[in-house]
Formats: structure tokens, sequence, C-alpha cells
């Protein structure tokens, strides 16, 4: 009996001096394989190229552009009220039968006229045109800072978009690694199966955990091609193009310090986000409308027309004359009832669309305040994580191998081993996740400050 322990004893030893590199310390994260050659459908990417395609391509930066140029036109558009319209062209005039005369007579008349120049008409609302134009401006710097605005959701989205690609091809490697694992155990199961020393119960459970490691990573490939599609979304590129990540290691993003003072940031917030500054520039814009309503019929309406050409015509065909003709006219009067004097439904109007932009701009101060709040908390959080979830791995580690040094093949053993396996795989991914949350929070945290764009240059 002796001897059959002995020799168990020294086949077991054999075996694990083969497997020798299996049992090494895993690293804390498995570097993801960067593909060697790269299909006409794959294309490297890295952060900064994301978050230039970001600012460059987006969907929604190129509306909020087309936004800004609609502004500059309907600005410019309230320029030109206050200038004349101008009309050139031939105008004919005939009339026959009864008219009446300078007397009051009843005549039969039959005659033409026809005049021949250019005539400026001009009909100004100075009231409105003034307050209309300063109404406009300011609505061009509202549409500037929502382009800002636009602007940095973009880039944040861009940047958590590939912090997701970075994290599954991580966790595609992690996968990876769990099956090297799962995989070269089974087969020293099966080799000890064959020497007598171990069940077959046994290397079917660890077989059970190689398929399921098979199963993660296949999730693990899923997750990482929808993530590419979703960036690829994000920058406006082509989706049928998988996006692969190029960094050969993922680090550990610092972009605002952990120890912040919450007062601090929540001031730099309020002074920075576009945001605020847009509401400004809307309540602004409001306020010029008020006046408008308010002070505009007030000022009255100025009209002008000028008529310089020529005039001709006769009567009952006779030989007509042509010479030089003008005329002017010009015309000063107040608008009484809609949308002049007395109009109080209008004026009624503008007030509640100023106090809505007020009102709009206090529930955003509410609601930055409460984002730097939450992003702050979430950095200091996933922070937290991010220590525990390596002090984890390394713990999962020293199991693992503590787990393989004991050089049995019972069922103890083995299972001991697979748990190991599995908690291994386990902290590896939530470190990953945990480090990928802490960068897009940093992210975060920058984009709630009004940060971002100076943080991406």
């Amino acid at each position: 009996m002796t001897k059959i322990k002995r020799c168990r004893s020294l086949t077991v030893a054999a075996l694990l001096c083969a497997a020798a590199p299996c049992f090494a310390q895993e690293p804390m994260i498995v570097p993801a394989p960067a593909p060697s050659k790269l299909s006409s459908n794959v294309h490297l990417i890295d952060l900064p190229t994301a978050l230039r395609l970001a600012g460059a391509q987006n969907l929604d930066i190129q509306i909020a552009r087309e936004r800004v140029a609609e502004a500059k036109a309907n600005d410019e558009s309230a320029l030109w009220q206050f200038f004349p319209s101008l009309t050139a062209g031939v105008s004919y005039r005939q009339h026959d039968n009864l008219l009446q005369d300078v007397d009051g007579k009843i005549i039969s008349v039959h005659k033409d006229s026809y005049a021949i120049g250019p005539t400026f008409v001009a009909q100004v609302d100075l009231g409105d045109a003034i307050y209309r134009k300063l109404a406009a401006h300011q609505l061009i710097k509202a549409a500037d800072f929502a382009l800002e605005s636009q602007r940095q959701d973009a880039i944040v989205a861009a940047a958590r978009g590939y912090l997701d690609l970075a994290r599954s091809q991580w966790a595609v490697a992690v996968a990876n690694d769990a099956v090297r694992i799962s995989t070269n155990y089974a087969g020293q199961v099966q080799q000890a199966l064959e020497a007598g020393i171990a069940f077959k119960g046994d290397l079917l459970r660890v077989q059970v955990q190689t398929e399921r490691d098979r199963l993660t990573l296949r999730q693990a490939q899923e997750q990482q091609r929808l993530a590419a599609a979703r960036l690829a979304e994000t920058l406006h590129l082509d989706s049928t193009v998988e996006l692969v990540p190029s960094a050969k290691e993922l680090l550990r993003i610092e972009l605002v310090s952990t120890n912040a003072s919450l007062d601090s940031l929540v001031r730099q917030a309020l002074s920075s986000r576009p945001e605020l500054k847009e509401n400004h520039s809307r309540v602004a814009a409001a306020q010029q409308e008020k006046k408008g309503a308010v002070y505009g019929p007030i000022i009255p309406t100025v009209g002008a027309q000028v008529f310089a050409g020529g005039l001709g015509g006769g009567r009952d065909g006779a030989p007509g004359r042509f010479g030089e003709s003008e005329d002017y006219i010009f015309t000063l009067g107040w608008r009484v009832g809609p949308g002049g004097l007395f109009d109080r439904g209008r004026v009624d109007a503008v007030e509640s669309r100023l106090k809505i932009a007020q009102l709009s701009g206090n529930k955003l101060l509410d609601e930055i305040t409460r984002q730097v709040i939450e992003s702050q908390t979430r950095v200091q959080s996933q922070a937290d994580q991010v220590t525990t979830a390596k002090l984890a791995i390394q713990a999962a580690e020293e199991t693992l191998r503590l787990s393989q040094a004991r050089k049995e093949f019972a069922v103890g053993g083995v299972l001991e081993t697979i748990l190991a396996e599995q908690e291994l795989t386990r902290a590896r991914l939530d470190y990953l996740n945990a480090l990928a949350e802490y960068n897009k929070a940093q992210y975060g945290l920058v984009w709630a400050v009004g940060g971002l764009l100076l943080q991406s240059r």
C-alpha cells in the first residue's frame, strides 16, 4: 500500500512539473492581444482619436452648428427690416365707362396710363424692429453656447463609448485566459484519470467549468462587437467597420483629484457650464421681447414711398403725353390694438416666456449642482472599488496558486481548484469593471464642472 501511495505521489509530481507554466502566478490583468493583422473591416482606434472624431463628425454637433447658422440668419433678417424695399418695373392702367369727377358728376371716360420707373417702399415698426434685433443677437449667443454644450456631451459620450469598448476587449482577454487555465487543468485531470489517481467525475466537473468559461468568452466577444458599433454610431463612422482599441494596457485616468472639495467643484460648474450661459442668453432675449411688447408700440411706425420715373397716357385714344413724374408719400403713426398699444395679451405672453426662462435657469442650477455631487461621489466610490478589486485579484491569484500546489486530484482538491479559478476570473472582471467605471466617472466629473473641452484639447 505504501508503494502504491509513493507511486501516486511521484506520478502527481511528474504531472505538476510538466504543467508548471500553468500554475505560475497569473498577472493582475491579462494583456489584451492586439490583432497582428487587421482586415479591411477592422480598424484600431485610441482615446484621443475618438475624442477628436466626436468633436468633428458627431451628428448632434452638426445639428447644433446648423442651429447657430439659423440664429445668425434670423439676426440678419431682423437687420433688413430697417431698410426699404425696391421695386423696379412697368405699370399700366386703363379705365372705361363711368367715373365720378372731382365735382361729383358721373361721366363716361375712356383713358389709360402707364408708369415706368423704380418704387421705394418702406414701412418700419421701429419698436418691434429694434427689440427684435436685440433679441436675435442674444439668441445667437444662446445657439453658440448650445453648440458648446452639445460638443461636450458628444465628447463625454465618445469617451464613455471608448472606455466601454476597451473594457469589453480586456474582458475577452480575461475570458480567454480563464478558458486556457481550465483547459490545461482538464488535461491534467485527464492524465491523472488515465494514471488511476483521479475520478471521472472530477474530469467532468472540470469540463463543465471549461464550457462555462467558453460561454463567458462568447458573451464577452458579443459585448465587444456591440460596444464597437455603439462607438461608431457616436463618432458617425461606418458601423460595419469594427473598431478595436489600440491600447496595450488598461490605464487609470486621472483628470480630477478625488480630494477636490465639493464647494470648489460646484463653483467651477456654475461659472463654466455652457448650459447656464445659454440660459442667461435666452433670458436676455426674453427680456428684449418683453421690452418690445411694452415699449415697442410707443415708438411710431414710419412709412415712406417714393416713385421716380415716367408717366404717360391719354383720353379716348387721343395722342398721349409722356414725361417725368415723381410721387412722395411719408407716414407716421401708431398701431392700436393687436400687436400695438393696449395689447395686454401680448405683454402677458412675453412676461410668461420670461418667467419660464428664469425658472428654467433656477432648475438648471439645481440640476447642475446635483450632477456635480453625483459625479464626485461616483469618482470617490469607484476609486475605492478599484482598490478593493485589486486586492481581491491578489487574494484570488494566491488562492489559485495554493490550490494547484496541493498536488491532489481528490474530489475536494478538484472542486477547490475550480472555485479558485472562478474567483480569479470574477475578481479580474470586477477589477476591469471598476477601473472602466472609474475612468468614465472621471470624464463625467470633468463634464459636470464644465471643463471637458479644456481637458480634451
